[in-house]
């Protein structure tokens, strides 16, 4: 086996491929880096069992030569130093190269590096998805939603349904849920061109935070599709595979209030400056709790206290207050982290009562939704 590749281009697939090799692999050999040659260009692959990922350089894209000199093969090398010597090689291109033994030769410029390598018969078969349901979407919209509803997931093992984003796509409305029970966020869009169906897909919300760091917003849309017990992502070149939770997502439409007692509307802006200095004296709680209440028509009120430390107070104007006057508790860290997700100038926040959930929406759209459960103060 035997090739030249540019490094640049070598680096960022090698960057790629990492996020889904483990340093604790249960299976040795998947804590190394599977490097395959063809004629067509490279493939580097990783996986952790739970995440695979496959990065494809082709041998020439565009009239320009990516890959020359190839000689067919394959090899596994340690993930641990590779990334390295690629990053830190002192000339443009890099040559690789394999003898019967596995022993690799890798040289830029001056510098040459022999590592061990491993057969790579020995690595796993990745599993091939056998589908031929699957749809398109733009890419930003698929780093958007993921965005907007993966920082709800639950970080508690207990119930690890609820560590995932249950998408759902039912009459080309495509939807993806988290919730940690205390909190949920919701975002849909429409996915036209498309017949298929599916609900209770569970996606671990890491998987997700690691394909939305390598999705390159260049390849313009990504192809999604779904088994049983894993979804694939693929783009161009590259292909992302992750195993899907096992058991069903909760039903957590009931958990949306369908009336509300007292509606805020307020700059998005300004409500999470204005929390974000008030949980500055929340933080030696556990849940860093802020309190609002309604003042009038126009104003709201955001305090915190917390015994040994003091207190915070501060007025906000808001753009209007319909309904009854309000007081309730509830996290800043929640209430933060729902504001930072939505993209839109002003929101409304929707209250049926203190001890009741609270929605949050973009004034002039639907599609984005966030609900926080209050916390008792008293």
């Amino acid at each position: 086996m035997k090739f030249t590749i540019k490094r640049d281009l070598l680096i960022l697939a090698v960057q790629d491929v990492m996020k889904a090799i483990s340093a604790r692999a249960v299976i040795p050999i998947l804590s190394g880096m599977k490097i395959e040659a063809s004629v067509h260009g490279i493939t580097l692959t990783g996986s952790d069992s739970d995440i695979s990922i496959e990065s494809f350089i082709p041998a020439e894209d565009n009239g320009n030569v990516n890959v020359e000199d190839i000689e067919p093969g394959s090899i596994v090398l340690q993930a641990k130093y590779f990334p390295d010597i690629v990053k830190k090689a002192p000339e443009d291109t890099v040559v690789f190269s394999v003898d019967p033994n596995h022993k690799v030769k890798i040289s830029s410029g001056k510098a040459e590096f022999n590592l061990v390598g491993q057969n790579a018969a020995e690595y796993p078969h990745l599993p091939q998805l056998q589908t031929d349901e699957s749809f398109e979407m733009p890419i930003p919209l698929m780093k958007n939603m993921i965005k907007q509803t993966v920082f709800a997931v639950s970080s508690m093992e207990t119930r690890p349904i609820l560590t995932g984003v249950n998408m759902k796509l039912e009459g080309k409305e495509l939807s993806f849920t988290a919730t940690d029970s205390h909190r949920l966020a919701m975002r849909k869009t429409e996915i036209n061109q498309t017949n298929i169906e599916f609900k209770n897909v569970v996606v671990p919300g890491k998987s997700l935070n690691e394909l939305s760091k390598i999705l390159d917003e260049a390849e313009e849309t990504v192809e999604i599709s779904v088994t049983n017990n894993q979804i694939l992502f693929r783009t161009k070149h590259l292909s992302f595979l992750s195993r899907l939770l096992d058991g069903n997502y909760p039903e957590t439409s009931r958990l949306i209030p369908e009336e509300s007692k007292t509606k805020i509307t307020v700059k998005t802006k300004d409500l999470l400056q204005t929390i974000d200095r008030a949980s500055l004296l929340a933080r030696e709680e556990r849940n860093n709790v802020v309190k609002l209440t309604t003042q009038g028509s126009t104003m709201i009120e955001i305090t915190s206290n917390s015994p040994e430390v003091g207190n915070v107070q501060e007025d906000l104007v808001v753009e209007a207050i319909n309904g009854e006057d309000l007081k309730i508790s509830f996290s800043s860290k929640y209430m933060i982290d729902a504001l930072k997700s939505m993209e839109y100038d002003e929101v409304t926040i929707d209250f049926t009562g203190a001890m009741r959930p609270f929605v949050i929406l973009p004034k002039e759209d639907e599609s984005i939704l966030q609900l926080i459960l209050p916390v008792r103060t008293y």
